[in-house]
């Protein structure tokens, strides 16, 4: 057996349409992985697809803010070794500038969605024992970046989810944790930011990158130690969230 072999096993990704997502739908493909794809673009949901590696894959466009289409996925899914909450998004807003729909869309995607559909595939029993939850956080919940106040919150949530999760579900052998990365090159942060967010989103990556003395990472980085969680390498680990980027903590 090869190290963090997943053949066999069936891994359930969001957001695998671009970024971590889809890098770590292909990557586990090549690791023997069964993987079951979803996030709302569903052309680009397809390149992912036709980029898998051998046979067995699914995909579903659904949007995973419409409890309904959780519902909906939840149904149509296999029984499960692994989850990967890879769907999110980012978006600097300055607190003073913070109103009720921006909490509202930052936390629904970030925190919501992942607990929602977590809970639906727990109650439905879709998830095996001694599986594996992975859910995406940030470096920045430690070390915080001009206008990341409401992105912060949402992802330092998620780690308390993560570990209480974790403490639940210990008797099943089923294992939660969390990645932490530094900035990574993926369409997050390279494409255009909308009009009015421009300067934001320049000042902020131009603080930001001066703590990277290892550089910016790429998706494939994130999605080598995400591989290696799902894996049965990784049995002993839980409740734990791994920073990855070289930042000093």
């Amino acid at each position: 057996m090869n190290f963090c072999d997943l053949s066999g096993k069936n891994i359930l990704v969001t957001g695998a349409s671009s970024g971590i997502g889809k890098q770590a739908a292909v990557s586990i493909s090549k690791q023997g992985g069964n993987v079951i794809i979803t996030g709302r673009n569903q052309e680009r949901l397809n390149e992912t697809y036709t980029q898998l590696e051998g046979k067995n894959h699914q995909f579903y466009v659904a949007d995973l803010t419409q409890e309904e289409q959780i519902n909906n996925l939840v149904k149509e899914l296999p029984k499960l070794n692994g989850i990967v909450h890879c769907a999110g998004i980012i978006g600097p807003t300055p607190a003073k500038f913070i109103r009720q729909a921006d909490i509202s869309k930052m936390t629904r995607i970030n925190f919501e969605v992942p607990v929602l559909l977590t809970a639906r595939i727990l109650l439905t029993k879709k998830l095996l024992n001694n599986s594996s939850v992975v859910f995406m956080s940030t470096v920045a919940t430690k070390s915080p970046y001009f206008g990341g106040s409401l992105y912060n919150s949402a992802k330092s949530a998620i780690e308390a989810y993560s570990k209480t999760l974790a403490l639940e579900l210990v008797k099943k052998g089923i294992r939660s944790n969390c990645l932490s990365p530094g900035l990574v090159n993926t369409p997050l942060i390279s494409e255009p930011a909308k009009e009015g967010q421009m300067e934001i989103v320049e000042d902020s990556l131009k603080r930001y990158l001066k703590k990277y003395p290892m550089g910016v990472g790429e998706a494939q980085d994130v999605a080598n130690t995400i591989i290696f969680l799902l894996s049965d390498e990784a049995k002993w680990i839980s409740g734990t969230n791994i920073v990855l980027g070289g930042v000093i903590q």
